[in-house]
């Protein structure tokens, strides 16, 4: 197994266009070797992060760390990325310019030749790395980007909105080279709009809104964060739940209501009149991720 790659940390970033703060003192860290989740609305200040990571933007306070240092242009050389924009040529064939792209990263002709042949070929692809760019459809032009910014083994994963365009299909495999790169302590940062995915995919979570960390952590401790919520089922009728002192009644449809509830004590209480009422259900429910990410950004 190669060696570990880095930490990379985002350390109180900041960037303004004008007198609007598009990034504003985020931090946070991609550990080696897990797949960090970065999402957030349209303008939330996602892309911008990810290219002041990658050098493409000027950082206007703040630094970005690779390990224990300021990391550096040959550092972000080693580094994949995959802007939102597709930045590919259509009129070039897939093979080509896989192989150039593989070159200006140190591989030799061969081995990117190699390289490339076998992941498009993961990716159902391995009959047209003679067309042109611009004859394959757009999800299999985002396939082709995703073998661009894999192929030369990068020390670092910065994924802007990966996923867009994929069918199921082709979203596992992609899974699966990840993993791969996993396996040698590679970090990865990827943003989505699909927070079920996110969820199901990464490790831990970064949630961005306004240009603000608004929460960090995994999903399991992004969940804790949130409001207890219970659905009960009491006989004939749950209206008098509403009653209840430390109680929000999220929704009541007769027998049966969603609740709210402000602490365990609140929670034994209701619990103990329920009983005396002909309680038969009493379930927690556990929040996805975009009602988590509603509840944050609100």
């Amino acid at each position: 197994m190669a060696q570990q790659a880095p930490a990379l940390e985002v350390r109180q970033l900041t960037r303004r266009f004008g007198d609007h703060t598009a990034v504003d003192d985020v931090s946070f860290v991609v550990a080696p070797g897990r797949r960090t989740g970065f999402v957030g609305a349209n303008g939330a200040g996602k892309t911008t992060t990810m290219r002041m990571i990658m050098g493409v933007l000027a950082v206007h306070g703040g630094e970005v760390l690779w390990g224990d240092r300021p990391i550096t242009d040959a550092d972000r050389a080693q580094f994949g990325y995959m802007p939102e924009e597709r930045g590919l040529y259509p009129k070039q064939p897939v093979l080509d310019q896989l192989v150039y792209l593989g070159q200006l990263r140190g591989m030799t002709r061969r081995d990117a030749s190699s390289e490339a042949t076998r992941m498009l070929e993961r990716f159902g692809l391995g009959g047209r790395t003679k067309d042109k760019l611009e004859a394959l459809s757009l999800g299999n032009q985002q396939r082709v980007q995703i073998v661009a910014s894999l192929l030369h083994r990068p020390t670092a994963l910065i994924l802007d909105e990966p996923f867009s365009g994929l069918d199921p299909v082709a979203v596992d495999s992609m899974v699966d080279m990840l993993r791969d790169r996993l396996r040698e302590g590679v970090p990865v940062l990827l943003s989505s709009h699909q927070l079920d995915l996110v969820d199901r995919l990464c490790d831990s979570l970064v949630v961005l809104s306004d240009g603000k960390v608004m929460a960090a952590g995994t999903g399991d401790e992004l969940r804790a964060r949130g409001p207890r919520r219970f659905r009960i089922t009491t006989a004939p009728d749950a209206g008098w739940l509403r009653e209840e002192p430390g109680v929000r009644v999220v929704d009541v449809d007769g027998a049966r209501a969603v609740l709210e509830l402000d602490g365990p004590d609140t929670q034994d209480r209701v619990l103990r009149r329920a009983v005396d009422r002909g309680l038969s259900e009493f379930t927690p429910l556990v929040p996805t991720l975009s009602e988590i990410y509603r509840e944050v950004v609100r």
